[in-house]
C-alpha cells in the first residue's frame, strides 16, 4: 500500500474540537535524525490552534529537561517529557527512569527500536541497496558500520516471564505514577508486561498503536486489552502511511468503544504532514466515518489529557 498523499487540508470543525487536546506521541527536532519542525517552533504552533500541549518521544533520551524549556520559551503551552528504555539510556535502567521522573517526566515507553520484536528490521537491506528503509533503521546500519552493535533489550525471558529488570521499572513507573506504554512490544511481550504492569500498580497503561505491523494486534486482544484497564493508541502515521486501510482503523476503534482509544500522530518526519495538522486530519476522519463529536472529543480531548495528565 503506498502512503496516503491525498489528505485533505483539516477543516474548521476539527479544529474546534480539538481545543485543549493534547499530541502524547511526536518525534520532533532537535533529534539524532531529521525532523521535519523543532519543539520550540511546533509548540507555537499549537498555541494558535488552541491546543494544551504534547507528549515529546526520543528513542535515545529522556526528553524531560528538553520539555521543561519549551515550557519556558512558550508560556501556555504544555510540553512533556518522556523516556524511551531502548539501549541509548541503558535499556531497563531504574535509574533512568528515577531520573526522568524527578526531572517531570510524564511517560515510559518499553523498548521501541531496541526491542527483541525489531531486531530483525537492522539485517534489512539497508539505503545503499536502493531499499529504503525507516530513519531508526537507517542510523542503526549505520553504527553498526561505525563499530557499534547495539543488543536487543528484552522484557521477558525465553519462556515468555517478565523478567527482574521489567519489574524494577514497573515499580519505579508505579511510584512516580508515570504512564506505561508498551512501545514496539510483540504480542506475547504485551500481555505479559500489562499483566505485571497492573500487579505493580500502575494506573494508567498505554497500548503503543495496536495497528503497526510489528504490534498487529486483533480486535481480540485489544478488547482483552481494554479488560485489563488499558488504552489503545490510535496513531495517524499507521494508516496514513499504508500500514494499515484507515477503514480498518476505524473498524477496531468503534469495535473496542472510544472511551477505550486515545489520538495521538506519532508524527514529525520529513514525509510526512505537518506535525499540528494530524490530530485534525483524524478528527476528519472520524468524523467521515460516523463518529459523533461527543465521541471524538473522547478520543481526542479527555483521553489525551488523561494521558498527559492534565485536569479533565
Amino acid at each position: 500500500m503506498s502512503a496516503d498523499t491525498a489528505t485533505a487540508a483539516p477543516s474548521d470543525r476539527a479544529r474546534a474540537l480539538l481545543r485543549g487536546a493534547f499530541d502524547t506521541h511526536i518525534h520532533v527536532a532537535p533529534d539524532v535524525v531529521g525532523r521535519i519542525v523543532d519543539d520550540v517552533t511546533l509548540a507555537r504552533r499549537f498555541a494558535e490552534l488552541g491546543m494544551a500541549g504534547f507528549v515529546l518521544k526520543s528513542h535515545y533520551n529522556s526528553t524531560a529537561e528538553r520539555a521543561a524549556v519549551v515550557r519556558a520559551a512558550v508560556p501556555g503551552i504544555q510540553a512533556l517529557g518522556a523516556i524511551v528504555l531502548n539501549r541509548a539510556v541503558g535499556g531497563l535502567n531504574p535509574l533512568a527512569v528515577e531520573v526522568a521522573a524527578r526531572e517531570g517526566a510524564r511517560t515510559v515507553w518499553l523498548p521501541t527500536v531496541d526491542a527483541v520484536n525489531e531486531s530483525h528490521a537492522r539485517d534489512a537491506p539497508g539505503g545503499r541497496d536502493g531499499v529504503k528503509v525507516p530513519v531508526w533503521v537507517a542510523l542503526q546500519q549505520d553504527l553498526r558500520e561505525a563499530g557499534i552493535e547495539i543488543a536487543p533489550v528484552p522484557v521477558v525471558d525465553d519462556a515468555g516471564a517478565v523478567l527482574p529488570e521489567t519489574r524494577t521499572v514497573l515499580e519505579r513507573i508505579a511510584q512516580h505514577q508515570l504512564v506505561l506504554a508498551t512501545g514496539h512490544l510483540a504480542r506475547d511481550e504485551i500481555f505479559a508486561v500489562v499483566d505485571a504492569a497492573v500487579e505493580a500498580g500502575i494506573e494508567l497503561i498505554v497500548i503503543t498503536h495496536p495497528e503497526f505491523p510489528a504490534q498487529a494486534l486483533s480486535i481480540a486482544d485489544q478488547l482483552a486489552l481494554v479488560d485489563r484497564g488499558a488504552l489503545l493508541e490510535r496513531c495517524m502515521t499507521t494508516p496514513h502511511t499504508g500500514k494499515i486501510e484507515w477503514e480498518t482503523w476505524i473498524e477496531h476503534i468503534r469495535a473496542c468503544g472510544a472511551e477505550h482509544s486515545v489520538l495521538s500522530t506519532d508524527l514529525g518526519q520529513v514525509f510526512n504532514p505537518p506535525v499540528e495538522d494530524g490530530m485534525a486530519i483524524m478528527v476528519d476522519r472520524l468524523l467521515a466515518a460516523g463518529f459523533s463529536d461527543e465521541e471524538v472529543r473522547v478520543m481526542a480531548v479527555d483521553n489525551t489529557r488523561r494521558v498527559a495528565g492534565a485536569s479533565p
